[in-house]
């Protein structure tokens, strides 16, 4: 994250908005309807206060921040630039984690921790990243450039540069990357295509058992394609 003025990432949080939500139609919009980009706003103040050790007023004000806007955000967090939370309600941006230039936020999302000790203890959020709606990042974990982390997902362990995590808890896939920054409508159904896969089976064994027929190499190869397609789908790193 480059060293800015903050006027500048002031300019850039503002502008954002026009590239990245199709639904503004005008300036005075950015006043009533994105409590995202003032909750990044008074963040910006508030991190520069917590940094010169005026730790309590930093949090006042993004507890002032918070009953406004519904999202809550420590200021000791790192946020970089360009970052867009869209709608916002909901968002939870803890104390420790990191949050990489042109990072895009959904409602509802929660960058949290999974332990009480001090230190790093929420998750880096690269850049390009893009966290769906109701997905919940917990630990101190890295979600890498450009990966995507799918609705209502929760993701416990470190996502790849270029990869989509999506499910509870959330596996990494290779498919579905698309280079547009939604595209939500193209991730993977893991639980579906191995569901596919043992519907397709135990219904070939039965059929076998009833008939006596051995002649089944062409679905065997079939069921071998699809079984194949959902390892592809997946790196299985448990």
């Amino acid at each position: 994250m480059d060293k800015i003025s903050f006027f500048t990432q002031i300019k850039e949080d503002f502008a954002i908005v026009w590239e990245r939500d199709p639904a503004i139609r005008s300036k005075l919009e950015l006043l009533t309807n994105y409590p995202g980009v003032w909750s990044i706003f008074w963040y910006r103040i508030a991190n520069r206060l917590y940094r010169n050790g005026l730790k309590v007023l930093a949090r006042m004000l993004m507890g002032i921040n918070q009953i406004f806007t519904g999202i809550d955000i420590h200021p000791a967090a790192t946020i970089g630039r360009r970052v867009f939370i869209d709608h916002g309600i909901g968002v939870v941006i803890g104390e420790t984690a990191e949050v990489g230039d042109d990072v895009t936020i959904y409602q509802q999302v929660t960058l949290g921790g999974v332990s009480l000790s001090h230190g790093k203890r929420h998750p880096t959020i690269k850049e390009g990243a893009v966290i769906g709606a109701g997905a919940k990042v917990l630990g101190n974990i890295v979600v890498g450039k450009n990966a995507k982390i799918g609705a209502n997902s929760v993701v416990v362990k470190d996502v790849p540069d270029e990869c989509t995590a999506v499910g509870i808890p959330a596996r990494v896939v290779r498919k579905g990357l698309d280079r547009g920054r939604l595209s939500h409508d193209k991730l993977p159904d893991i639980d579906k295509e191995l569901f596919e896969y043992l519907l397709k089976r135990f219904a070939l064994l039965e059929h076998a058992y009833m008939s006596g027929d051995k002649n089944l190499l062409k679905k065997e190869e079939e069921l071998d394609k699809i079984y194949q397609e959902f390892l592809k789908s997946m790196k299985l790193k448990d």
